[in-house]
Parts: structure tokens; sequence; C-alpha cells
């Protein structure tokens, strides 16, 4: 079980010698796919719906709200002061939730909210993370559309071919194709802000929607239509929470500087570049990114818009690999399959049960809804929520671990809050509409997550119940002891204090103990990393047993036969052709009574049957693994 208040000194993360051009490089490709592409759909929705008539002042007005929404919720929220809340180095949801839940350890009740609110959060990332993909890969097709009416019937099927081969290659890891990254959304970034400065020198007076008082204005003379159309503008912040998320690959400042710098400079043109088109081609509403193209350029930006999807979507994908990874080692998810796909980045990591699992969901996403306008109205309540979710998390980071003055961050989370629950409510009109599809997909995944967390609950309790205590054991057992034969045996145990089932099934068929016995327990904790030098704790139980309890982060791959090299030191040397890693393979019994309904117990059993073996999840030398069976009724 992990140990969730536990605190450890963390494995300090070691900067990047890469320079900083090389790491702003890296930001743009992995951090700024998302968000980047967001200009191929963005405007096309708030002026597609019809509440915004085409006159100056509304487009003006319209601008203004986009340029002030990337200012507020880009700029100040998460490059100014979300940025600044990580946990080790790291960032992402998981790693705030951590945080946060750290720094109200001693209100039980308060931190079990926070954690269930923070993994709800979490949650929701797949819900978008199926969103997401499908949305920006039909919205590059949809280029198609503007060359020629007749290619209208292939955009389904080639975002479908498209989608495909990117979640085919997902097993030759990100590397070999992350190189590329930078490049291509550099030349994105270029491409988009040529064409925005092409159609604001036809109509220069459009840059003055940068001035706040157009938004103003257009709120107060139309509040409805201002409600009503925040549900689209939130698009313009897609992949804002990437920026955080992607933190501990890259660092703050390079993320900061290619901001600032790069992305919302093209953004904004972009933006105002699309407006200004619309006030000379009112027409062009039905698709006004494409627009902005003459003719001949149409074809090789569709092109360039589909690799600048397809790395918006990659990036995604290795997030819910990561995410997925971090929420396992949190004890909310049972163990899935891990493959590493880099012998030099740990982080390099593919999970085939998450990789396809979430191209099924993503197919049926585009079958069900066809075109990027659609999924539009499902986008943006997982979105919202999230940035909801966010703004609670750091109150309680600024507040309790930086000690700031109540009344600071009383008053930021408070505008951070209201600003994001007004896109929240926003996005609300279109629950029905298609907004039930992404909460459908986090609600299933919070259940199987709170199920699998109760039912390890459950199962430790009952495994507690018929428990018997370490130490009197082994004195009552050396009192007569049994045949020793040479060699090591290492038992692996969630509860370092109790006998292993599998020691008691050892010595009741094998009637034998091995010369030296290792109870080993692995506690993973809420830091990112943990040092080496803190790596393994070790206690001497007498008879040549020990006691040893193994510590890893959120973001640590677990090695238990590596971690024990370092008891060499302590006094306790292993010889690895002579230790065998004895195992107890549990079969979970559903029984009627005071644990979860049985639907719910049913379901446990079922994935703690199908999750992935101990072994191969703390890397142990398949050769070297004893498994020995029991079953607890819970």
């Amino acid at each position: 079980m992990p140990d969730m208040g536990a605190t450890l000194r963390p494995f300090p993360v070691q900067n990047s010698k890469s320079s900083l051009g090389a790491l702003m490089l890296g930001a743009i490709g992995v951090v700024y796919g998302d968000i980047g592409t967001s200009v191929l759909y963005s405007v096309k929705e708030v002026f597609g719906s019809g509440h915004v008539p085409f006159t100056p002042d509304n487009v003006h007005g319209i601008l203004s709200i986009f340029f002030w929404t990337l200012t507020v919720i880009v700029s100040l929220k998460y490059v100014s002061l979300v940025l600044r809340a990580d946990n080790h180095g790291e960032g992402g949801l998981v790693a705030m939730l951590a945080l946060a839940s750290q720094t109200v350890k001693d209100q039980p009740r308060l931190r079990q909210v926070l954690l269930l609110v923070g993994i709800f959060g979490t949650c929701l990332f797949y819900g978008d993370g199926v969103i997401t993909p499908a949305i920006t890969v039909l919205g590059a097709m949809e280029g198609l559309e503007v060359i020629s009416p007749t290619f209208k019937k292939a955009v389904v099927p080639l975002t479908l071919v498209i989608l495909l081969l990117l979640f085919s290659v997902q097993k030759r890891g990100s590397a070999s194709i992350g190189r590329f990254f930078g490049p291509v959304m550099v030349a994105w970034f270029v491409v988009i802000s040529a064409l925005g400065i092409y159609h604001i020198v036809g109509n220069p007076g459009i840059l003055w929607a940068i001035s706040p008082h157009y938004a103003v204005a257009f709120m107060w003379a139309q509040p409805g239509v201002t409600f009503i159309i925040l549900g689209a503008v939130v698009l313009c912040v897609t992949g804002g929470e990437a920026l955080y998320a992607d933190m501990g690959h890259f660092g703050r400042r390079p993320i900061r500087m290619t901001w600032f710098t790069i992305v919302m400079p093209a953004l904004t043109l972009n933006y105002f570049g699309q407006g200004a088109l619309l006030l000379k081609e009112p027409e062009a509403v039905k698709n006004p990114f494409f627009m902005m193209a003459p003719e001949w350029a149409l074809l090789p930006l569709v092109l360039l818009a589909t690799m600048a999807a397809v790395i918006a979507s990659q990036a995604l994908i290795s997030g819910a690999f990561s995410v997925t990874k971090q929420v396992i080692q949190l004890g909310y998810l049972p163990r899935l399959r891990v493959l590493h796909t880099s012998v030099q980045e740990s982080g390099q990591i593919y999970l085939p049960f998450v990789n396809w699992g979430l191209f099924v969901l993503i197919v049926l996403a585009v079958g069900m809804f066809k075109s990027s306008s659609a999924l539009a109205s499902a986008y943006g309540i997982a979105v919202t929520t999230d940035m909801l979710i966010t703004t609670v998390l750091t109150f309680f980071v600024i507040r309790n671990a930086w000690h700031l003055p109540l009344w600071l961050c009383v008053g930021a989370t408070a505008f951070f809050f209201t600003v994001d629950f007004a896109f929240w409510a926003s996005n609300l009109l279109k629950l029905f509409d298609g907004g039930w599809f992404p909460l459908v997909i986090a609600g299933a995944i919070f259940i199987v997550m709170q199920t699998w967390k109760d039912g390890r609950r459950l199962l430790h309790e009952a495994m507690q119940s018929d428990a018997i205590a370490l130490p009197d054991f082994l004195g009552a057992v050396f009192v007569n002891p049994p045949v020793r034969v040479a060699g090591t045996a290492v038992f692996l145990t969630a509860d370092p204090n109790t006998v292993p089932n599998a020691l008691l099934h050892n010595l009741k068929h094998n009637k034998v103990l091995h010369a030296q016995n290792l109870f080993v327990t692995v506690r993973h904790h809420e830091v990112p990393w943990v040092a080496t030098q803190e790596r393994v704790e070790m206690s001497a139980l007498g008879n040549n047993c020990w006691q040893v309890v193994i510590h890893y982060g959120f973001m640590d791959n677990p090695n238990v036969p590596l971690a024990l090299e370092q008891l060499g030191a302590l006094g306790c040397t292993l010889e690895p052709m002579t230790t065998s890693y004895f195992l107890s393979r549990d079969t979970v019994i559903s029984t009627s009574g005071s644990g979860m309904v049985a639907w719910r117990e049913k379901l446990f059993a079922q994935m703690h049957h199908n999750a992935s073996g101990a072994a191969d999840f703390l890397h142990l030398p398949s050769n070297a693994v004893v498994e020995l069976g029991s079953k607890i009724a819970i």
C-alpha cells in the first residue's frame, strides 16, 4: 500500500545541461502542440455559433476576449503562478495533488476530500485525452473541404487512418519521432504568424482589440451572449494544463520564455488575422483558419496542420502513460504492463492497455460526433473542471506551504476561481449536446480507481485479521528451527510487521528455511523522487533474518534487485545466482458483508486477478521468482 503521509527528502532533480535554446525547442514541440493547434477551430466555433453578428464592434470584442482569456488563464494563472507550485521539480495534477494533500496531513478529513477531488480531476484528464486528439486531427483534415467539397466524405476515414497509425507506433517510443517535434512546431508557429500578419496588414486597426475595454464593452452590452460563447472561447486555452504537466521535462524558465516570446505572439497574430478576414469576408466563417491561406498554399497548410495535430495528440498520449504510472504507484489503479521504450530515459514508457483503450474511445468519439464542430460541443466541461480543481489545490499550496498572507491567498484564488467558474458554467450548456461524453468516461474511471483503492483497504484488513506478528513468529520458529538451505529468500510483503503468506506456505509445503531471509516491503510516497541514499531501510531480526523497506516516489521506476544491492554496505550481501523471490499470489473472493456492494467487490476481484504480476512491475528476475497462492475473502 502506498504511504500517503510519510515525508522523505526528495531526490534532487538534476537540471539538464541542455542549452536554454534546446530546452525551448523541446518545449515548443511537446508542451505547446495542443494549445498551438487551437487556432484550427476556436474562432470558427465562436463566430459559427450564430450568436455573434459580424459587426466591427463584435469582432473587436470577441478578439479582445480571446486575448485576455489567454492572458489571464495561461499567462497569469499557469505561467506566472501554477508553474511555481512544483513538487520537487515535477508538475501536473498528480504532483499538485500530492503537494496539496501533504500540506493538510494533520487534517485527515480535509485531506481525504482533497484526494477525492484531485483523483477525480485526474480522471477528467482521460476524458479530455479522448476529445483532444479527435478534435485536433479532425480539425486539420477538415481543411480538405476548403480545397474541394468532394473531400468531405474522406475526412472521417482519413482521420481514423491517421489515428490508427499514431497509436500503432507508440510501442516504438516517442523518442524516435520526438526529435522532429520542435522544428515542425516552430514551422507551424511561423506559418500561423505569417498568415495572421498578412491579413492584419490589410486592416491594422484590428490590433486595437488588444485593449481590454473592447472585451468589457462586449460583455456589458451582451451579457447573455457572452455567457453562451464562453463555452467556445475556452477552446483557445486547450492544452493549458500541459504547461504545468510537462514542467519536469523542460523546467520552468524554458516553458515561460517560449510562451511569451513565441507561442502567445503567434496565437495572437493568427486570431487577430482571422478576425480581420471575417470583417472583410464574413462567408469565411465556415473555416476561417484555412481560408486565410491563398489557394496555392492550402494543401501544404493542410499537411502542416496534420503534422501539428499528430504532435499535439502524441504529447497527450505520452502524458496519459505517465499519469497512469503515477496513479498506479499512488495505489489507485492495479499494476498494468509497462514497457520501457528507451534505455536512456526512464520516462519513456508504453502501456499497451492504456494505448489501445484510448484509441477505442477516440474512434468512438470520431464515429459519434463526425466533425470538429460537434466535438467542440463535447469539449470544455472536463478541462474547465480541471482548471477549477487546480485553482482549489493551488490555494492550499500557496497558503500552507508558501505561507503567503491569507488575504492574498483568498484574493488570488477568488479571482481565478471566478474566471474558471464562468467558463465552467458556460460549458454546462453543452452537457446534453456532447458534454456528457468526457464526464461519463471520467466517472467510469473514477469508480474503477475508488473501487481499487477501497478494495485494497478491505484486502489489507482481511489479511490483518489473520496476521501473525513477524518477530513473534520467527522467535517461535527458531525454538525448533527447520532445515536451513543455502541461498537467500526475499519475501515481498505489504506489511513489514506481519508474516508473509508466502513464508507460511513455504514452511508448510517445503519445510525449509533459507540461510538468509529478507522480508521486503515496497512503499510509494507523495514525492516524485526518493534519494538513492534514502532508498533502503534495514533492521536485523536475528538468525540471519532482516526486515527491509524500500522507498520510491511516484516518478521512480521500482527495481527491487537494484535497490537490494545497497544492502551490501549494511552488512547483508546478496548473490544473484542464489537469491529467490517469494510472492503471494492472492485470489480475492467476494462475500456478502460490510465491505463494498457486491458488484464493486466482484469488479475488484476481477481487477486483482488481471493485474500485471508484481514480478514484472518490481523488475524481479523471472527465473528466480516463486509464487505461492492463497484465497482471501473480502
